[in-house]
């Protein structure tokens, strides 16, 4: 059964918009969300970098200017949340507010400038959210959660929905800059020094490290821009450990200026990076994990995922997502789940293999398989490139992505096109296979239901000892046709079987 809001699906165009605004150490930001939901959607995004953290290290007071900033943020960013009509505003605070002595001040006027109620986060409260938005983004995590901001560093264990204790560390970008006097290679004896108090990366030796934090989104933005890395999207990308300690210790050494793409980095950005890259080698060198994946969901992903009912957090993000889509754009959206009860009859009738992941693949792909029909017919195949690449789907990787892009791209090129070999060498030989299938597959479908509902369950496709039989209710009798024939034909010749269509009566 697929795991998803049905009755959400059908209602998307009753919105209440929700809202977070999240008030950190370097950065004031708005997040406005369509909706309280499973896959939440980013309907405005914009902050403010106010370096309110910046010299709270030394002097414990936040700047002057930088809480003029914030305050001049926050009163537009009141304005905005008004426009666009949304029903429940959230502002958290975090490191800098909770560490400056005239924090308690600045909480009293941004709360007066934004008009709503500020939550303090403490730093173990910080590190639960980083850890709930992983989880929330993010298919069966397992590893350790760690969110770098301005003013600190939280860490917290997560396998599942399971989560650890966290622990905060004073080793955020700007904390560590004023703490090192600038200074890069004096910031390196700080950081060895505070992770070596934390248990807490005793505990990911071969496991992942889960990296949340704009100065690593920027690191992993530069480390893709020098790879010329085929997706653009950063959630979920991978880096080996082994690759990213080495990275980053470039990064470390050298004028940030010099280093290719740096144009990929917003300029405010990259006085970060060296302290960034210093916390993140220093974690690699002491932990062992087996690789750094970057996380976009963090604490304000984590606030919403919280809000949910028990059951609506159990639902699977992508398949949420998915169906979202398909009830936004497809001709009929009911062929889509059509499409996947039909290919799950076909690929149990194969004896082929099929992991609990590649099932769920094969919905999303089955679920988006119609979302582009708007689009000339030969350019499908680069509206489903554009679009799964692209879109701000979670709870998938980019090995996953891939194989959704290969299984729309085989669909509407055929299945002997030359898709993009670099999407290509991000799927294994196994999930190369399977997205050919059931482009193959998709590609039947289309000529016997014109992407029409209640047509596919009375055409049942099987594999039947060596052929596989397409069964045509009479009714449907004259839809058999040499080029309906070709289509089995390709889809039969993937799996080593002959076709075979057959009339009921």
């Amino acid at each position: 059964m697929l795991n998803y809001d049905r009755d959400r699906a059908l209602n998307l165009r009753t919105k209440h918009p929700v809202a977070i605004v999240d008030i950190g150490s370097n950065s004031v930001r708005l997040v406005a969300y369509e909706s309280l939901s499973r896959s939440p959607r980013p309907i405005f995004n914009e902050k403010s970098l106010c370096a309110l953290g910046n010299g709270v290290a030394t002097t414990g007071r936040l700047p002057k200017a930088g809480m003029e900033k914030a305050f001049a943020a926050l009163r537009r960013f009141r304005v905005l949340s008004d426009i666009m009509g949304v029903s429940d505003l959230y502002v958290i605070a975090t490191a800098a507010a909770r560490d400056a002595v005239n924090g308690g001040e600045f909480l009293a006027a941004a709360t007066q400038a934004i008009g709503a109620p500020i939550s303090l986060l403490s730093g173990d409260r910080e590190a639960e959210l980083s850890a709930q938005g992983v989880v929330s983004g993010i298919n069966k995590p397992d590893g350790v959660v760690g969110d770098l901001g301005g003013g600190s560093l939280e860490l917290i264990d997560v396998k599942g929905a399971t989560l650890g204790k966290g622990a905060t560390l004073p080793l955020g970008g700007l904390t560590l800059m004023d703490a090192s006097g600038r200074s890069p290679r004096a910031a390196v004896k700080i950081v060895r020094e505070a992770l070596a108090k934390s248990r807490i990366l005793d505990r990911v030796a071969g496991r992942s490290f889960y990296a949340v934090g704009g100065t690593w989104r920027a690191l992993a933005k530069l480390h893709m821009s020098q790879r010329h890395y085929p997706l653009n999207v950063m959630h979920g990308y991978v880096i080996p450990a082994e690759d990213a300690a080495d990275f980053a210790g470039l990064v470390e050494r050298v004028d940030t200026d010099t280093l290719i793409s740096i144009d990929s980095v917003n300029a405010a950005r990259r006085p970060l990076l060296a302290y960034g890259a210093v916390v993140l080698e220093e974690i690699i060198r002491k932990s062992q994990p087996r690789e750094v994946m970057i996380s976009t969901s963090g604490v304000r992903e984590g606030l919403l995922y919280e809000m949910l009912p028990p059951a609506q957090r159990q639902q699977d993000p992508l398949l949420v997502a998915a169906a979202e889509f398909n009830q936004l754009f497809s001709r009929a959206p009911r062929h889509a789940e059509d499409l996947c009860a039909w290919t799950d009859h076909f690929m149990k009738s194969t004896h082929l293999e099929e992991t609990a992941e590649e099932r769920r693949l094969r919905h999303a792909a089955c679920l988006l398989a119609d979302v582009n029909w708007r689009a000339h017919p030969d350019y499908r195949s680069e509206e489903s490139l554009n679009l799964v690449e692209n879109t701000a789907f979670t709870g998938v990787d980019h090995p996953g992505r891939s194989f959704l892009v290969l299984a729309m791209s085989y669909r509407y090129l055929g299945l002997d096109a030359d898709v993009s070999p670099q999407i290509r060498a991000l799927v294994s030989s196994r999930m190369l296979d399977k997205a050919r299938i059931l482009a193959a597959a998709s590609r039947l479908a289309y000529l016997i239901s014109s992407a029409m509902p209640d047509v596919l369950p009375r055409a049942p496709v099987a594999c039947v000892k060596s052929k596989v039989v397409l069964t045509l209710p009479t009714d449907l009798a004259d839809l058999a046709s040499d080029r309906l024939y070709n289509r089995l034909k390709q889809l039969a010749r993937l799996i080593g079987r002959e076709p075979v269509i057959t009339v009921l009566g």
